[in-house]
């Protein structure tokens, strides 16, 4: 079954505004992006040579604020108040703003991060930016633009002026109250014609690669049809919370309503599942038969979740989580009675928090000796498990499931090779997952011998015109000298999509952001950013037992991850350090534990001896 969720929507009126910017001829010869490939009057070229906005696009006004009534000033303090590099958050009456002063230059902006609320105050300002405290999303303090990931939207920016040596704020009240910005984004001027078999990008996956992709293009002035489709009932949404809360409702978790969807000509195919590309003739064909031509197409499936193929593998009551109604049921099932969860991995770590104050027990399966021990080393790991079990929850390490045992049908015992029995009115799986990219294997797109998809630094296959993103592909990680490597993160997914967006327009963008991800438990956060694969040696500073650490993970004489509890910024700090190419090394992690009584990050941002 193929639903078309959002349909693109014709701009009335014969009104067009156009911006034309005239570049250098060496600069006209790059591929422009149309369905033809020769090129469209109505679409953004590649090149930058012309962008072509309708008069209801609404062109960013050039007075920021047109209605006085909607806007506050206030002397927020004195030009000596706040150091080089200092931030503040000030009170404008209406709401706060974030004050922040760099190179002399004093700059006004939103004081939450979009994503989840996070006070940027707390965060680190280096080169330009703002990152934030809590999942590491950067923001440029000149434009409040969104400049790394996750999150979809940017900081409203106020204006400052200096008189007499006062900083006056002057903020729009509305912006002070929503505390987000969606860039401007063009329209769909070229909509398809009822079912059309034809589209400008096709996009498969409508996670958070091909969700950043879609909104990429139209942030850059693409206004030709785009199609994302997906296997999902719903719209693009938050699947990294599904695990973390369990109980949300698909509108809780959606990344756009659905009249975004509407208004920016975005076209979602729900529950659409790709079967053929024929990349010769650019070309997919879907599950029922539909068959949609693209110019330009992303590979963004995601991947599917690994299952048990033990004895009674079919018994009802046995889940992988995927879909919010995957979650939902489990909890249901959950209450008050007896959960079982196979795999310590993160998902089945926060799947077993959550149901903790549910279900009346909770049991954790997994060959390992300890949660995270390959990911987070031994100490880190066991510290974890202890928080766990001071939480009711019980493991049965280095073992797996030989059985699972029903009555009527249903899941009754879980069935250990160590042979102990424990009671299960339900069992959510997570041991893992494998790239879905099946019905890629007679494309002639290259898949390595696990299945990804290799790309470039663009985000390109071996195909000309066929991008891949998410969790599906391997990627050059600049910073760890172009290792190929896979990471099924949240904030990278959004990474990719947009590169593999800007690479659609001809606009030679490279992958280069650092890792970064969290998970919470029982109230508490753990950050990680880099990539630790292969460390050596971990070096912890703080208190394991009281949940208050950072663990350095190192390879040689190089930091290659860093991961925290209760311990903020530092691992935003770290994650800024990395992306400004400097390498961080041992000795200077061993220094800084001597310093660390005093609390001395100098080391980080370079400054101090």
């Amino acid at each position: 079954m193929r639903c078309i969720a959002c349909i693109c929507v014709s701009v009335p009126g014969s009104l067009e505004l156009k911006i034309e910017v005239v570049l250098p001829e060496k600069e006209r010869g790059k591929e422009e992006l149309s369905a033809s490939g020769k090129g469209s009057p109505r679409a953004y070229q590649g090149n930058g040579t012309a962008r072509h906005f309708h008069a209801e696009e609404r062109l960013p006004a050039p007075q920021p604020y047109p209605s006085p009534q909607d806007c506050v000033e206030a002397t927020v303090c004195h030009v000596k108040d706040l150091e080089n590099g200092q931030m503040r958050e000030v009170e404008l009456g209406w709401g706060k703003v974030l004050l922040v002063k760099e190179n002399g230059e004093f700059h006004a902006l939103g004081h939450k991060c979009p994503h989840y609320g996070a006070p940027l105050v707390k965060g680190v300002l280096s080169r330009g930016r703002v990152r934030c405290p809590w999942h590491g999303a950067c923001f440029n303090i000149s434009t409040g633009d969104l400049e790394d990931f996750p999150g979809l939207d940017s900081l409203h920016k106020f204006q400052v002026k200096i008189e007499k040596e006062k900083v006056y704020v002057r903020a729009s009240k509305q912006a002070l109250q929503l505390q987000r910005r969606t860039k401007v984004m063009t329209k769909c001027i070229s909509p398809s014609a009822g079912h059309s078999g034809s589209t400008n990008v096709l996009i498969v996956g409508a996670g958070a690669a091909g969700l950043v992709c879609a909104e990429t293009l139209r942030q850059e002035g693409f206004s030709d049809r785009i199609v994302l489709c997906t296997l999902d009932r719903h719209l693009p949404y938050d699947r990294a919370k599904l695990s973390k809360s369990l109980d949300a409702q698909p509108e809780q978790l959606a990344l756009r309503p659905k009249e975004f969807f509407r208004a920016y000509g975005i076209e979602v195919l729900t529950e659409a599942q790709v079967v053929t590309v024929d990349v010769r003739n650019k070309k997919v064909v879907f599950k029922d038969g539909f068959k949609l031509e693209y110019s330009k197409l992303l590979l963004a499936p995601g991947s599917s979740p690994k299952i048990l193929s033990c004895k009674g593998k079919d018994v009802e009551n046995v889940f992988t989580i995927r879909t919010p109604e995957d979650a939902n049921r489990v909890v249901r099932l959950a209450r008050g009675r007896n959960a079982v969860i196979v795999g310590a991995g993160f998902l089945g770590m926060e799947v077993a928090a959550y149901l903790t104050e549910k279900a009346h027990s909770v049991s954790v399966v997994e060959l390992e000796e300890m949660p995270f021990r390959k990911f987070l080393g031994e100490r880190v790991g066991r510290a974890l498990m202890k928080m766990f079990e001071n939480n009711r929850v019980k493991f049965y390490m280095q073992t797996e499931v030989s059985e699972l045992r029903a009555q009527e049908g249903k899941l009754q015992e879980v069935v250990l090779k160590s042979s102990k029995v424990l009671r299960a009115d339900v069992c959510v799986v997570g041991i893992g997952a494998v790239p879905a990219t099946g019905f890629l294997r007679q494309s002639g797109i290259g898949l390595d011998s696990r299945g990804f998809i290799p790309v470039n630094k663009m985000m390109q296959t071996n195909i000309p015109g066929v991008f891949a993103a998410g969790d599906a592909v391997t990627f050059p990680l600049a910073w760890r000298n172009n290792r190929k490597v896979n990471i099924p993160h949240w904030q990278m997914a959004h990474a990719q999509g947009r590169v593999a967006a800007q690479n659609m327009l001809a606009q030679e963008a490279e992958i280069n952001t650092v890792p970064y991800l969290w998970t919470a438990m029982f109230g508490k956060s753990l950050r990680y950013a880099g990539y630790g694969e292969g460390f050596d040696d971990v070096i912890i500073q703080g208190d394991l037992e009281e949940l208050k650490f950072v663990a350095f993970y190192t390879k040689g004489d190089e930091v290659i991850a860093v991961a925290s509890m209760n311990y903020d910024p530092i691992v935003s700090k770290v994650a800024e350090v990395l992306a400004s190419g400097r390498a961080i090394r041992k000795r200077e992690v061993e220094l800084f534990i001597l310093r660390s009584k005093t609390g001395d990050m100098s080391w980080l941002t370079g400054k101090g001896s």
